[in-house]
């Protein structure tokens, strides 16, 4: 059959990845990724393979499972795909749906050492959430039980080293030892073989560390640990690993844990916030364009002693762009947040000053950036909660991707220490990140000022200060940051017209006495049929309510009631919206173009289930909300053609560990 030509650099990208010729940077990966071709990528299952074991590798889980998944459609019964995406899912923290595959390829037949290692792994990312539970030990022991079995059948060291650190965490020392030389000699013979051939023997040296402090050998540990971690580069997804299992075994052990953890050289993760360049009619200066060299030397320097490799930051003129600037001068990753569309920021933020080149330099950051995410597609003239939210978005998915590393973001500011002129802005984002528990990292750019500048920082100091006040708002609506839920009753289409009073009396009955007590109540509430619109004045109260109104309504038995089985299909998201008195109903309501967002997410979530947006999930985290959970689903694609976007599945905390040990 004849086929069309692909364009040459479309089979570029895809011999890129099947065949590189060099190790690939996460943005060339992901540039690859984007610049796929489907029809040619169909045809193969080895870019899906390749692609996602590399960005595993490299600590992108969010990423592997979109290119799985989308491997998966074409190939649905590979086992690497099935294998691989299980392993993308308990990385992101969603274990239990990990598990669900990983049984599934067990009870195929598949046991061999990495499905049984993965299966391992699992059970024991559930006995780390319940370590203070009663099933701790348990989920311990059916840990093992995995690892044991593949340790039985292959004898390899990957799994024999992890039936001994389980051994001893279940407090079993003896013959955690004795299982740990027997691994011990394994390695050593396979990692001389090794050497003669040049292959990777990163998990020998890996393992090697493992079993020497299992031992007690510290120092002997520290060496095989520091030599796994040069080797490792940018392989941070199997150094956070690695690091794991050492964390495991010095939580039983007695002695000076910095010594192991200083081994591992992952990164630090940076979230950035600070002043723009002064614009040449500012009558107070601040950040005066000729301070830009001292700037830039003082986030160098800081960034360094903070060992920084991810950077989360807007990309205004002056410190924004100084500092993605710096993170990639230092062969780091950024990812950018904008608080609405890049043409119009642009205009708005960066090409502010006559002559200089800061739009250019802006372009050529976000031709370099891991990731560009736009808080909202449309600029809000005369507010500043788009400011507001968008900072909140970036603390949020910088949070993310640190608890994926396994380490705590770091905040970090250019600031003048003064008080600033509303929400959104350096101050009040300094204020925030210290308010949630933070301590914030500071480049005084009033001391730079004063260093550089002296003459013209003691004018300045003379002068009487003029107080800045929030300008007021030029909208006849005033937006602000909600949690949004829109819900439908699964089976109402099936109902007769002799049901329908019983769906008002016991289904839209038990949803108004739940909002008529709940403690997170949403400030509206609507419905229309089977529908419901609710607007909440937090997340926290938005998914706390969504996952109690959900159990409700699946704990009812429906037949009982005259009805048949009923669910609820929610979907969640956060974002600016305008409260006002509706004209046509003289009630209160919401509106906006983020509640058109929301109101796609319900339609493709699955009944029982609650899906949320990638703001939703990052409000979340930076809200440091412990009653629930948001684990990665895919790039989704929203009703109605909104257009596809990551998506999140609302699960509470802690997860349902009774049920995955039955299973």
């Amino acid at each position: 059959m004849y086929r069309k030509p692909m364009p040459s650099d479309q089979e570029a990208t895809f011999e890129q990845i099947v065949h590189p010729t060099k190790t690939l940077g996460l943005v060339e990966l992901i540039a690859a990724w984007n610049a796929r071709n489907p029809t040619l990528w169909s045809r193969s299952i080895e870019p899906f393979r390749t692609l996602g074991e590399r960005i595993l590798e490299m600590g992108e889980p969010l990423l592997a499972y979109d290119v799985l998944h989308e491997g998966l459609s074409y190939f649905p019964e590979d086992f690497r795909l099935r294998q691989l995406l299980a392993s993308a899912l308990a990385r992101t923290g969603a274990v239990e749906p990990a598990i669900t595959i990983l049984l599934r390829l067990y009870q195929e037949g598949h046991r061999d050492e990495e499905t049984l290692g993965l299966l391992g792994s699992s059970y024991k990312k559930l006995a780390e959430a319940a370590a203070d539970t009663p099933d701790g030990n348990s989920l311990l022991r059916r840990a093992r039980k995995f690892y044991a079995e593949a340790y039985e059948l292959t004898h390899g060291y990957w799994s024999g080293i992890n039936v001994a650190t389980l051994t001893l965490a279940l407090c079993e020392r003896g013959q955690a030892e004795s299982l740990a030389r027997d691994v011990r000699e394994t390695c050593s013979r396979e990692l001389q073989r090794l050497k003669e051939t040049k292959a990777d023997p990163y998990w020998l040296l890996a393992v090697l560390g493992e079993s020497a402090l299992i031992l007690g050998n510290w120092s002997e540990a520290e060496g095989y640990y520091r030599q796994a971690s040069e080797i490792a580069g940018n392989r941070f997804g199997d150094l956070h690993s690695t690091r794991l299992n050492a964390r495991l075994l010095l939580a039983h052990l007695d002695g000076d844990q910095n010594r192991i953890e200083s081994c591992f050289k992952i990164p630090s993760v940076i979230m950035f916030a600070g002043h723009m360049i002064d614009t040449p009619d500012r009558t107070n200066p601040r950040f005066p364009p000729d301070l830009e060299a001292a700037v830039r030397d003082s986030l160098r320097h800081r960034l360094k002693s903070l060992e920084a490799g991810f950077g989360y930051c807007s990309l205004a003129c002056g410190s924004d762009i100084l500092f993605a600037e710096t993170i990639l001068e230092m062969g780091g990753e950024i990812q950018i947040v904008l608080p609405y569309e890049k043409d119009q920021f642009i205009r708005d933020s960066v090409e502010i000053i006559p002559g200089s080149n800061w739009g250019d330099r802006c372009e050529a950051i976000l031709q370099k950036a891991a990731g560009i995410t736009l808080a909202s597609n449309q600029c809000l003239t005369g507010s500043t909660v788009q400011f507001e939210y968008s900072n909140l978005l970036l603390f949020g998915l910088a949070i993310g991707r640190a608890e994926r590393l396994g380490s705590a973001p770091i905040p970090l500011a250019v600031w003048d220490g003064k008080a600033g002129n509303g929400p959104g802005g350096t101050a009040w984002t300094v204020d925030h990140w210290r308010g949630s528990g933070f301590a914030v990292e500071i480049i005084r750019l009033d001391e730079i000022f004063a260093c550089h500048c002296p003459d013209r920082a003691r004018q300045h100091a003379a002068r009487p200060e003029t107080t800045q006040t929030t300008s007021p708002t030029s909208l006849e609506l005033t937006p602000a940051i909600h949690g949004l839920l829109f819900a439908d009753a699964v089976g109402f289409s099936k109902l007769g017209e002799n049901e329908v009073a019983l769906f008002v009396r016991h289904f839209l009955g038990v949803i108004g006495e739940l909002v008529q007590n709940s403690p997170y109540a949403p400030v509206l509430k609507n419905t229309w049929g089977d529908g419901l619109y609710f607007v909440f004045a937090s997340v926290r109260d938005a998914g706390n309510f969504a996952l109690d109104v959900r159990d409700h309504i699946a704990a009812i038995d429906w037949k009982k009631k005259g009805l048949p089985d009923l669910s609820l299909r929610i979907g969640l998201h956060a974002g600016p919206v305008y409260p006002c008195v509706d004209p046509v109903t003289q009630r209160p309501n919401y509106i906006g173009v983020h509640v058109s967002r929301a109101a796609r997410i319900e339609p493709v979530t699955p009944p029982g289930q609650i899906y949320a947006s990638q703001a939703f999930a990052a409000l979340a985290a930076a809200s440091r909300i412990e009653e629930f959970r948001c684990d990665y689903v895919g790039q989704t694609a929203l009703a109605k053609y909104y257009g596809t976007f990551p998506t999140y599945i609302v699960l509470r905390r802690p997860p349902a560990i009774e049920q995955t040990i039955a299973s």
